[in-house]
């Protein structure tokens, strides 16, 4: 009996290889060849939200930044950049480099690119990937919005920062700086500004390219060169005192001292007229959080976002102060913490941690609110609120002005960019696109009731964004002084 089955058994294993003999002979005259099919099951990948995507693709690597870019997205990786369609994620490109930005809007984009260590840059077109202008010397770009800047070094204490319209071919303006920090290279190196809020799962970069401040401070062998972005002038070259960390934030410049006393840090800061010198306001007793826990040595930027900085008082109530005339756009109530603020709202999480209140800066106004749980996050765009949820995981977005739900996620991806019509997600090597107004009808998808709809406090209760459309209002896009349009 045992004779019988190991015949049959070798009979089996014969015709199996005889199977796999003939595959391979069709496979390589070109007559049939299954492989293709086979690896794609193989390597299909799951949806990676509820409702699934418009379109998803898996990348070569874990993206370091995801941009949209007008009509296309742009994915940087560590050392390779490449362009995908908004509509299909199809790639339109891709090429090696170190570190690549996006400057411009959303009707003018374009992408600098790079490598680490090596100077010059060139700016490409992010549908064709065509080279529109090409630079062989710049140390440092910094991308916006409204303008792209580079910084050109001869010797290491003489320095040119250069502006371009992102698309431009000619300087707009030039100006001299007696040299750059060694930090100073690649692209968006830090300068003396603000940091902002983050959030788990929210990519800090989520918003895109921002426009450009009306000052900028340069740090430069200790000292900071304060220049004006729309003629180029260097109107401060100043030494911070030895207790004092400097910022420039909302067409200030700002001195931050800190001093030990009694035990604890004493904070005062004081505005100046970068044109003049002279001080223009002053507030004693606000943390703006820059120093550590271990003493008073200012180490941080203030926290805040474009114009507006976030401070604690003496009380331990934080306050968004207007960062131009110092004046206080928002006091929290007591055990209120702010979780995203831009220069038009503020979120808040209430003391219970039960709801986030969406505050209007400087109006004294409650946009609406929202359930949500103690753990979500938050970040603000200029299209879109963005939440996220834990225990279930969920990704939302929302009309930073009502509150109406624009996009209702369940996915444990992260947002990675947030644009006028929707949003990139990701997860590991998979990115996908999903556009405002899926499964954003109040409720979860399938009327999950653990994403409960906004409520809202001034007679607009979730309206249609004006225009009939679904995205965000138009003030809201363009910003309260209409920038970003």
């Amino acid at each position: 009996m045992s004779g019988v089955a190991k015949v049959g058994g070798l009979r089996m294993r014969g015709w199996f290889l005889l199977g796999l003999v003939t595959v391979v002979v069709l496979a390589v005259a070109g007559v049939w060849n299954p492989w293709p099919g086979v690896w794609d099951w193989v390597d299909r990948s799951e949806p990676i939200s509820e409702p699934d995507v418009i379109w998803q693709q898996r990348i070569g690597g874990t993206p370091k930044s995801v941009t949209i870019a007008g009509d296309t997205v742009i994915v940087e990786q560590r050392t390779r950049v490449e362009s995908r369609s908004l509509a299909t994620g199809a790639q339109l490109w891709d090429r090696k480099a170190d570190w690549a930005a996006v400057a411009g809007g959303d009707r003018d984009p374009v992408v600098a690119v790079g490598k680490l260590l090596v100077k010059g840059y060139e700016v490409l077109d992010p549908t064709t990937g065509a080279t529109r202008r090409r630079d062989d010397d710049a140390v440092a770009v910094w991308t916006y919005r409204n303008l792209l800047l580079d910084a050109h070094c001869v010797e290491a204490t003489d320095c040119t920062l250069s502006a371009w319209d992102p698309r431009g071919t000619a300087p707009l303006w030039t100006a001299f700086l007696p040299g750059v920090s060694t930090g100073l290279f690649a692209d968006n190196p830090d300068l003396l500004g603000t940091r902002r809020l983050t959030a788990n799962r929210i990519d800090a970069g989520a918003a895109g390219p921002e426009p450009v401040p009306p000052l900028l401070g340069f740090p430069v062998d200790g000292r900071v060169h304060v220049v004006d972005t729309a003629t180029g002038r260097v109107l401060q070259n100043v030494e911070p005192g030895r207790d004092e960390r400097l910022a420039v934030v909302g067409g200030r410049m700002l001195r931050i001292r800190a001093v030990g006393q009694d035990g604890a840090c004493a904070f005062t800061l004081t505005a100046h007229d970068p044109t003049t010198g002279k001080q223009v306001w002053r507030r004693t007793g606000i943390n703006l959080r820059t120093a550590d826990s271990a003493g008073c040595a200012q180490r941080e930027d203030p926290q805040g976002a474009r114009n507006v900085l976030i401070g604690v008082a003496p009380d331990g109530r934080e306050a968004v102060i207007d960062g131009y005339d110092g004046r206080l756009l928002q006091v929290n109530d007591e055990g209120q913490k702010l979780i995203a603020v831009d220069d038009r709202y503020a979120l808040l999480r209430t003391a219970d941690k039960r709801t986030i209140v969406a505050r209007e800066l400087g109006a004294d106004r409650t946009r609406w609110t929202r359930p949500t749980g103690e753990k979500n996050g938050a970040t603000l765009t200029p299209y879109a609120a963005v939440l996220t949820q834990e225990k279930p995981n969920r990704l939302i977005a929302l009309d930073p002005r009502t509150g109406k739900e624009l996009l209702v996620l369940r996915t444990s991806a992260n947002a990675l960019a947030v644009g006028p019509a929707g949003m990139v997600i990701g997860e590991g090597r998979e990115i996908g696109y999903v556009r405002f107004g899926a499964g954003g009808s109040g409720t979860a998808p399938g009327g999950d009731a653990g994403v409960p709809g906004p409520g809202s406090s001034d007679g607009d209760p979730g309206g249609a964004a004006p225009g009939g459309g679904d995205g965000p209002a138009d003030e809201d896009r363009c910003g309260p002084k209409r920038e970003l349009c």
